[in-house]
């Protein structure tokens, strides 16, 4: 069964990285960027997988879900990590 809150979220994630691919050039001015932006897609695509374990196949995509959050938020830890490593280093 899917919930209203699902579709929303991955309708806000969806609006999410369409903005993010109108703005490349200026998110490549953020420290590190491309493991910012794999931890969102990551986290993302756990969220599609929400909305289709809904749909059919619970089990698997639930630990595929699972594994997504998992790994999307290790990303935005270690983004988090090496900018203020980098930034207290420099100071």
């Amino acid at each position: 069964m899917i919930q209203e809150n699902e579709i929303i979220l991955l309708l806000l994630g969806t609006g999410v990285l369409i903005f993010l691919l109108g703005n490349r050039q200026k998110l490549r001015q953020i420290p590190v960027w491309k493991i910012l932006i794999a931890g969102f897609c990551v986290i993302l695509a756990g969220w599609v997988l929400t909305v289709l374990e809904g749909l059919f196949w619970k089990e698997l995509l639930n630990i595929l879900e699972h594994a997504c959050y998992t790994a999307g938020s290790i990303l935005m830890a270690v983004w988090c990590f090496k900018v203020f490593v980098n930034i207290k280093d420099a100071k």
